[in-house]
């Protein structure tokens, strides 16, 4: 199902990189608001710098893959050096595609991660990465993000009846 996410942790601050180094993961696609960064907190950005550098050290390249304008995105990532992709349309998989191919990754080298089911999800699994639903990290969200949350709340219904989406504190593989 494109909806289902191939794993869930409830952050991505939790990925474990010695995880991601046994699954062949070379590059970590990610979301920003509310994934990497609470869309109306800033201060977040220290904890995203500090996961950019913990990856690097790991030799694993975050990527943000965002449907935000280049000036919102990279007003908050150029500080930090991390490769963005705006304007990204997901749940549209073009975006991911494109970037992988320019990095030279294969889609098992590639995960995709966010908090929508309906844009981020979709999106990795369109693209045939592996997808890595993560809890938003405040509970609020922008105007034109609470229809998606809505629809959410449906589709996370379905989920349930065949198999009920969980969220674990660790990425494990397998």
């Amino acid at each position: 199902m494109i909806f289902r996410p191939r794993y869930t942790i409830d952050t991505i601050y939790h990925l474990d990189t010695d995880v991601l180094h046994q699954m062949g993961i070379k590059a970590v696609f990610s979301d920003l608001d509310n994934t990497l960064l609470a869309w109306n907190e800033f201060e977040t950005a220290k904890k995203m710098d500090q996961l950019n550098r913990r990856l690097a050290a790991a030799g694993v390249t975050l990527v943000v893959i965002s449907n935000n304008n280049a000036l919102r995105v990279g007003k908050v990532l150029n500080p930090y050096h991390i490769e963005f992709v705006a304007k990204a349309r997901k749940p549209l998989p073009f975006a991911i595609t494109k970037k992988r191919k320019e990095m030279g990754l294969t889609k098992k080298q590639v995960m995709m991660v966010g908090d929508q089911l309906i844009t981020d999800i979709q999106a990795g699994n369109l693209a045939g990465v592996e997808s890595v639903l993560v809890k938003p990290l405040i509970e609020t969200d922008k105007w034109n993000t609470r229809i998606n949350r809505f629809l959410e709340k449906i589709i996370f219904f379905f989920l349930a009846i065949s198999h009920r989406v969980s969220f674990k504190e660790t990425l494990k593989n397998g």
